[in-house]
């Protein structure tokens, strides 16, 4: 299949390329740099130039291609609502581009949109509710929009993906602590996380793709749910700062843009999505990868919380 990958030189993206690659498929990956455009060639894949306010660019990718996996994501979180409706914008037209060919369109969403049970790890069996506080769930009522018309389409729900140098919004906590002095959790720090390493959530989006039934929605995750306490204290040993408590009143004020997050309780299960794809994440789990990173040799976002215009 020729795959036309969004995202393709971000951190997920760039590690689906050789996957897709390695198991036969051709790739056509979004870039809108001239070293974007190399770094595709280099690891094999075809260039298409454009960005995510091109919709135009982005439905001509989707028309010369056997299927579509949409990673890409601007990642400013400051403006996380605005972001989020640029993201349906995109992910309706691709379907436009796709509908009634039965070729494959795979989105991204999070699994933190399923958490509709307090302490219950979410499952693939929780659909989109358009009254979700965080606003990614436009992803997903786009996504089901397109399955209405008849576009094949899935969902890939991520955790915090990771591996040594990033590790989803948590490296938004590091740099929080790096530049506070303390690495801090909410509350008592039971709140879970959900996690997988980066290169079984690739697999992953093969996998789902190869296998892709419309209106499928798959679960990234490995580890269901880290304490947020236990990944404090990691980055606490590794910045050589506090680890410190803060109350749910005082998050706003440490964690900025990221306190919508930092106390929430998110687990999440892929024992569906497992049994569907017989995928079986193996990479290292999130605590491990924690402890392996080089924290003093790692380039902190500059400014304020927020990071910098960026795209997935």
């Amino acid at each position: 299949m020729r795959i036309f990958l969004t995202g393709a030189t971000g951190f997920i993206g760039s590690a689906i390329v050789p996957e897709l690659i390695n198991a036969g498929h051709q790739v056509l990956g979004l870039t809108r740099s001239e070293a974007g455009a190399k770094s595709l060639m280099a690891a094999g894949a075809q260039v298409h130039r454009g960005d995510l306010n091109d919709l135009e660019s982005l439905r001509k990718g989707a028309a010369v291609s056997d299927g579509v996996i949409h990673t890409a994501f601007i990642h400013d979180f400051s403006k996380f609502q605005e972001v989020c409706e640029v993201d349906r914008r995109v992910i309706e037209a691709l379907g436009e581009a796709l509908a009634g060919s039965d070729r494959p369109l795979l989105v991204t969403s999070g699994t933190g949109i399923a958490n509709s049970v307090p302490g219950r790890p979410s499952t693939e069996q929780e659909g989109p509710n358009s009254s979700h506080p965080i606003p990614r769930v436009a992803s997903e009522l786009a996504a089901a929009s397109g399955a209405a018309k008849g576009v094949r389409v899935g969902v890939v729900r991520l955790p915090q993906v990771h591996d040594t140098v990033k590790q989803g919004l948590i490296t938004y906590a590091i740099d929080i602590a790096r530049r506070k002095g303390v690495s801090a959790y909410v509350g008592d720090g039971t709140n879970r996380w959900a996690a997988v390493h980066v290169l079984d959530a690739t697999r992953l989006y093969r996998l789902a793709l190869e296998k892709l039934q419309a209106g499928a929605r798959y679960h990234a995750v490995a580890e269901e749910g880290v304490a947020m306490r236990d990944i404090a204290e990691v980055i606490g040993r590794g910045l050589k700062v506090p680890v410190v408590s803060v109350s749910p009143d005082e998050a706003p004020a440490h964690f900025g843009w990221l306190a919508v997050f930092a106390g929430r309780d998110l687990p999440a299960s892929s024992a569906l999505t497992q049994e569907r794809l017989g995928w079986h994440p193996a990479g290292p789990g999130l605590l491990a990868d924690l402890e392996q990173m080089r924290y003093h040799e790692t380039e902190p976002y500059v400014g304020s919380a927020a990071p910098a215009r960026a795209v997935r």
